[in-house]
């Protein structure tokens, strides 16, 4: 009789600790109760979510499977929200009162979340666009990077100077984008020289040719082409066009190149000249 009692007790306090309400106002009664209830949903929610994104990516390539990621990410917590907001109905809180209470404190986050509701549509329509992928190498804003990693909000690129460039989602909306390695890796580059008025052009060709095609990074096929682009104030303005397989680090065979063409501009007596003004003075 004695353990009966002592379980009964036991149980009344359990039942009288889980009924006590916390009030939230005078509509908004939420009890221990139901917030456990709440928190099991979520937890079972989340396991549920977690076993079908098993199922749905695991016949799915590496890449398609972690773009599938990204996404999932960004709709699982509208899924929370709404699975809370059904379970908080189920147990007899008054959703209504909610949202009514809490209507200046959502106009407010609302504002101010503002930018952050663009980053993260911005993020899903890059997704399903395809405009950029991990390790694309863009430019925006006159900045270059190699895309490391796309977040919910942001998009996280290492620049050539290995520092991290992280991109607010919203600016590929508002930015023109150049992705220079969306047709591939291989990349046309060029570098461009004046030379005197008086040189003899097609030997500047041949040494143009031959500092670009000497070149380890250089790509044989297609080969390197010559344009003769202006006849200039000061100068024959020529352009040596050439394809690197690394586009990423271009500025170092650039800077290669244009050390070969001043050598053997140099040793051949081709002249690169500076800029030059006539000034004719007139007596009268």
């Amino acid at each position: 009789m004695e353990e009966k009692i002592t379980e009964s007790s036991i149980w009344e306090n359990i039942s009288e600790f889980l009924g006590r309400n916390l009030d939230f106002g005078d509509k908004i009664k939420i009890s221990i109760l139901d917030v456990l209830i709440v928190i099991t949903v979520i937890f079972i929610t989340s396991i549920i979510l977690r076993i079908v994104l098993k199922l749905i990516t695991r016949n799915l390539p590496e890449d398609d499977k972690g773009k599938f990621n990204v996404v999932y990410g960004y709709f699982r917590w509208l899924i929370y929200l709404i699975i809370l907001l059904i379970t908080l109905h189920s147990v007899g809180v008054n959703v209504t009162a909610v949202f009514a209470a809490s209507a200046a404190l959502l106009i407010g986050v609302g504002l101010a979340l503002q930018t952050l509701f663009q980053d993260i549509i911005s993020g899903v329509f890059i997704l399903i666009d395809q405009s950029v992928h991990v390790g694309d190498i863009i430019e925006i804003e006159g900045k270059v990077g190699r895309v490391e990693e796309i977040k919910l909000r942001t998009t996280r690129a290492v620049t050539i100077d290995n520092k991290v460039l992280v991109i607010p989602n919203h600016l590929y909306l508002t930015n023109s984008l150049y992705n220079w390695t969306q047709n591939g890796t291989l990349t046309r580059e060029s570098v461009s020289v004046g030379v005197a008025y008086g040189s003899d052009v097609a030997l500047v060709k041949k040494l143009l040719l031959q500092a670009a095609s000497t070149h380890e990074a250089v790509i044989s096929i297609p080969e390197p082409t010559v344009l003769f682009t202006d006849f200039g104030d000061s100068s024959l303005n020529f352009k040596i066009v050439f394809t690197l397989a690394d586009s990423f680090k271009a500025q170092f065979p650039k800077s290669d190149i244009r050390f070969e063409i001043e050598r053997l501009f140099r040793v051949n007596n081709i002249t690169i000249p500076f800029p030059q003004r006539d000034v004719h003075i007139i007596q009268k």
